[in-house]
């Protein structure tokens, strides 16, 4: 049960590069800093979307990713978004964790 277990903040890869991604199950779907997509490679830009948080409204690219979290290894999808001034350069939302099967443990 230990491999599904994760914290608040985990390592993980993104195309082969390990970032220190926020795990948000408040947030329903990933998101990826816009500077680091670019040194990443990824893309093509596969649709866009409308987002309504915090931050205002926001119409973003979507893009698929490799992403291996806890040696679980996907294909995900990613909005870009300069998230340069935030905590971290990646967020994992709730729609992968699912998929993946994850717990969260705040205390790990």
């Amino acid at each position: 049960m230990d491999g599904k277990i994760i914290g608040l903040s985990e390592r993980v890869k993104i195309n082969g590069k390990e970032v220190l991604a926020k795990i948000d199950t408040g947030a329903e779907r990933n998101s990826l800093d816009i500077r680091l997509a670019a040194e990443l490679g990824v893309g093509p830009i596969i649709g866009v979307k409308r987002y309504v948080n915090v931050h205002g409204k926001t119409v973003r690219p979507i893009i698929k990713a490799h992403l291996v979290i806890n040696g679980k290894k996907i294909l995900a999808s990613f909005n870009l978004f300069d998230r340069q001034k935030l905590g971290c350069r990646a967020l994992i939302g709730r729609k992968t964790l699912k998929k993946c099967g994850f717990l969260i443990d705040p205390r790990k």
